[in-house]
């Protein structure tokens, strides 16, 4: 996710940490963490496992997406790109 320069630290303390512990605590959520790039400071990452794809799926619908992406997507300097991959090796 690229935000814009004046809106990092709105993402991280305003919305990221008051939902960070709802979505690592959401059903089928293995493990969530936020991540920055090294070069770039308002580029920013959420990584996540989950159980299955159904279980991304019921988050991606939940009421807690919904709210938690109202107040991401007005603070984006870019689109934001989202990718799922599997493990190879």
């Amino acid at each position: 996710m690229t935000f814009r320069e004046d809106a990092v630290d709105t993402f991280i303390h305003g919305v990221f940490e008051q939902s960070k512990q709802q979505i690592r605590a959401f059903p089928g959520c293995m493990h969530m963490e936020l991540l920055r790039q090294t070069n770039n400071p308002h580029v920013l990452f959420t990584y996540s496992h989950w159980e299955n794809e159904a279980a991304l799926n019921d988050y991606r619908a939940s009421e807690l997406f919904g709210h938690t992406w109202k107040k991401t997507k007005v603070l984006f300097a870019e689109k934001a790109e989202a990718w799922s991959m599997e493990i190879l090796d």
